[in-house]
């Protein structure tokens, strides 16, 4: 730790990359215990938030035919909506080695790639609790690769993102310090930040969006409606 800070501002490895060598991401890729009980542990969140998401902000999918959730994991989140919304597409892309071996069925499928590079397309992007673990830098590549892939059916398309958003619980000084609790978690294990309002605002800006609306607060968490 007292070397991570050495390092002061800029680019430089995480903690957890300066433990292991390696960062965290890739850790998972080489080490299938540690991936499974990552993906076990983003599997048990997303079916706490997956009936939440549903049953308070189900408007969010009207009109959409398909949706992609990007660092869906083992497809807990999508199996919900799919099943609330059973008219909808949805496919799960995460990296290779999570889907791996992971079998869609009726309107659910997995796909493994990249986020950086290319997102398969469909009338909405949905990004849960995965812009967090980023730097500002990264999450605009992540946005601009979302928004093309919610465009290029040439549909004006939208993107979802559950996250953070600090100081939302105003009133609540216990939540905004829970809130800060994960910002230094997220930043020194995987040089990620929790974000309030202003900063999302400008990371929506500069991947070339048009305008958000923060639909709804779940719990420390909020849902954002992103339009190209």
């Amino acid at each position: 730790m007292s070397a991570w800070l050495r390092d002061g501002e800029g680019v430089h490895p995480s903690t957890f990359e300066m433990a292991h060598g390696v960062t965290a991401w890739e850790f998972a890729r080489r080490n299938p215990e540690a991936n499974g009980l990552f993906n076990e542990a983003m599997a048990c969140d997303s079916s706490l938030m997956a009936k939440v998401v549903v049953d308070t902000c189900g408007g969010v999918f009207e009109g959409l035919s398909s949706v992609v959730d990007v660092g869906g994991g083992t497809g807990t989140m999508a199996k919900a909506i799919t099943e609330a919304f059973p008219h909808l597409e949805c496919t799960v892309f995460d990296q290779p080695h999570v889907v791996e071996g992971l079998v869609g069925s009726g309107s659910l499928k997995f796909v493994g790639g990249d986020m950086f590079v290319e997102i398969p397309p469909a009338d909405a992007i949905f990004i849960k609790w995965v812009l967090h673990d980023w730097s500002d830098e990264k999450c605009i590549d992540i946005l601009k690769r979302s928004k093309e892939a919610a465009t290029g059916r040439g549909k004006a398309g939208k993107v979802i993102v559950i996250d953070m958003v600090v100081g939302n619980h105003t009133e609540d000084h216990t939540s905004t310090e829970t809130q800060l609790f994960f910002d230094l978690y997220v930043m020194v294990t995987l040089n990620g930040k929790e974000r309030d309002e202003k900063e999302w605002e400008k990371l929506f800006v500069d991947a070339g969006f048009s305008g958000y609306k923060i639909v709804s607060r779940l719990g420390l968490r909020s849902l954002i409606e992103i339009y190209p």
